[in-house]
């Protein structure tokens, strides 16, 4: 699984284009939950399940918080699923890695691939 960096909306946005099966983390340096939910993030990772997905981390102190209401993000961390740029679902809240893959075969569908 490939991580990526959005620093501006437009880099997101770019991000949306051009990857079809997407996995969006948003969070805050000062949220406990997003520092699990990144250890969680990287034992999915080195899983099969992750394979062919991307990963785009957006920051909220980066991209900005208007940018986070804009999406009516509600909490940090918050994991969306975007399957060809349209959110397929939205996860808020710490995620464990079973949980990561559940939404991932559900969403994203093997014969998809």
């Amino acid at each position: 699984m490939q991580t990526f960096h959005a620093s501006t909306p437009d880099d997101y946005a770019a991000a949306l284009a051009a990857h079809p099966r997407l996995l969006v983390d948003y969070y805050k340096d000062d949220c406990p939950g997003c520092k699990m939910l990144d250890m969680s993030l990287a034992k999915f990772a080195a899983s099969a399940d992750a394979e062919g997905l991307a990963l785009l981390k957006v920051k909220m102190e980066v991209i900005g918080e208007d940018f986070f209401r804009g999406l009516n993000l509600r909490q940090t961390p918050t994991l969306s699923l975007f399957k060809d740029g349209s959110e397929a679902a939205r996860l808020p809240g710490f995620q464990a890695p079973p949980q990561i893959a559940q939404a991932v075969a559900t969403h994203f569908a093997t014969a998809d691939a």
